[in-house]
């Protein structure tokens, strides 16, 4: 398959995403090779380890592969979207609970899909050219691909602050709110894989780490803890707008660019998951209630149409005037009865 490289490499299953000039976008295909060689590795002596990377300097994963979701959604058909979301999950969920080490170098954009594929390993690996993103309420979706767990988990109110303003964050940032692990500056990777290749050691990069360039988020806590406490969106909105400091206006500016629904059913789904159950199936199966309704009920089309298609920067939201009923974001989550997101009992 050209657009990914599955091999085994010494003691290393070995997964490189090859489709650069497309940002590495992941396509429905590549999602299931994914999913095909991690079943295949799991139970194999000969791969003590698995290794993921990308080619290309610019992203590892930039996202998932939205023109083919867009032409079939707007044609009327929702089924391949829930099928590309339902099964890009259950291979999320393969990731998190793999059984053997599952190391991720993560180089320039890593967003949405690309959090995915990349930040439910086991060791994570950002460098200087490092980018990490949620910016799925830009187009009328959610933070998903098991976002919303990683985000539930982060420090404060920090998960808030990223899955509503979608946020990039640096090598630094993003080992402070768990996305990444270890950094190591980008010129040392190839023969650090090489090793790891030849040894099958995972505990080669906690020795190879070092202490990454300062980052921006940090120095946000108080201000973020103090603006995205709220229950609601209203609320976060709210304190906002009483908030005449630099970062206020700021962080309005960006709120106000995003879907409003989607930034709603955001902020109840970290609450819901601080709340019960913190796992990663339950996580991916809220997700799911919302990106199956997406687009029949959503206003992901939308969102795709105004900043991918179009290009008009002008989606025309739900909600526009930012006051989202409580019943809306209800809707979105309800279960999905026989629809709902099922995994297989032992991942593996």
């Amino acid at each position: 398959m050209s657009d990914i490289d599955i091999r085994i490499t010494g003691r290393a299953g070995r997964i490189t995403l090859t489709r650069s000039k497309a940002l590495n976008a992941l396509s429905y295909d590549m999602c299931m090779a994914v999913d095909a060689a991690l079943k295949a590795w799991a139970d194999d002596d000969a791969v003590d380890l698995v290794v993921m990377d990308a080619e290309g300097e610019k992203a590892f994963c930039a996202g998932g592969d939205i023109a083919e979701l867009y032409q079939t959604g707007t044609s009327g058909d929702y089924d391949y979207g829930r099928r590309f979301w339902r099964d890009e999950y259950r291979m999320n969920a393969r990731i998190f609970e793999y059984p053997k080490p599952v190391l991720s170098f993560l180089q320039g954009f890593v967003m949405g899909g690309g959090v995915g594929l990349g930040c439910h390993g086991t060791h994570r690996i950002v460098g200087d050219s490092t980018k990490i993103a949620m910016p799925e309420v830009g187009i009328g979706l959610i933070p998903d691909v098991g976002g919303t767990l990683m985000l539930a988990l982060a420090p404060g109110r920090l998960g808030e602050y990223l899955g509503l303003t979608g946020a990039r964050m640096t090598a630094a940032d993003a080992i402070y709110a768990g996305f990444a692990d270890h950094y190591v500056p980008e010129t040392r990777w190839p023969n650090l894989i090489s090793e790891l290749e030849q040894t099958g050691r995972a505990d080669l990069l906690a020795e190879s780490a070092e202490t990454a360039p300062a980052g921006t988020l940090a120095p946000m806590y108080d201000d973020i803890g103090r603006n995205f406490g709220g229950e609601t969106l209203t609320d976060i909105l709210t304190a906002l707008d009483h908030d005449d400091s630099s970062f206020a206006d700021a962080t309005l500016k960006t709120l106000r660019r995003n879907a409003p629904l989607s930034m709603a059913a955001t902020v109840e789904l970290l609450h819901r998951l601080r709340l019960g159950n913190m796992g990663i199936r339950k996580a991916l199966e809220l997700e799911y209630r919302f990106t199956h309704r997406a687009m029949e009920k959503g206003d992901f089309l939308e969102g795709i149409r105004a900043q991918i298609i179009d290009k008009d920067r002008q989606p025309k939201w739900q909600y526009a005037d930012r006051d989202v009923p409580a019943t809306a974001v209800s809707q979105m989550l309800m279960p999905l009865a026989t629809q709902t997101l099922q995994f297989e009992e032992e991942n593996t």
